[in-house]
């Protein structure tokens, strides 16, 4: 699918959006209306490296799983996500965040995805409604993301690491060995 772009201004400073959108356990927060499901691929979850798992909830999509992976970040401007989604992982997905510094103070966020479906099958499913889908997903999602910034409400739920908790182990008693 060609890319697609979807903008956004926030009443914040780039530096804390920035640091906001490092931590993709937060993506969950403003993203959970239609990727959910979220997981977290390792427990650091901030930084490159840093990526999850998640089931997007747009039509036509039979096999719904998909992960990212933050690939690139140039402070305090671009942060770069590629994943692969769809059946056996074959679509190539790559998610570009745009910060700018807005005129009149707070920061213009730019949120550019591309899909590279692999055969024609996949480029169809996309054709019958999910671009439109995934724009207006990604726009709601700025939306929110802007008013968990702003306004510290509409937080969605935050990732965790699949399996629960791993450091400390909690509630883990050693007993005395027997003799």
């Amino acid at each position: 699918m060609h890319p697609f772009s979807v903008e956004a201004q926030i009443a914040r400073p780039r530096e804390v959006v920035y640091e906001y959108l490092l931590d993709v356990a937060n993506h969950s927060e403003f993203t959970d209306h239609f990727l959910k499901e979220w997981r977290m691929t390792r427990e650091e979850t901030y930084g490159l490296g840093a990526g999850g798992r998640f089931r997007a909830d747009i039509p036509f999509t039979r096999f719904s799983w998909g992960d990212v992976t933050l690939v690139d970040a140039e402070a305090p401007q671009d942060l770069v996500l590629q994943g692969r989604t769809g059946k056996y992982n074959r679509i190539r997905t790559l998610t570009v965040f745009e910060l700018r510094e807005a005129p009149g103070g707070g920061t213009r966020v730019t949120v550019t995805v591309e899909t590279q479906p692999k055969y024609p099958t996949d480029r169809f499913l996309e054709s019958l409604g999910q671009r439109r889908a995934l724009r207006r997903g990604w726009r709601k999602a700025l939306r929110r993301m802007q008013a968990i910034l702003e306004d510290g409400r509409d937080r969605g739920a935050r990732a965790t690491i699949a399996g629960g908790p791993r450091k400390p182990a909690t509630g883990l008693r050693v007993r005395e060995p027997i003799t």
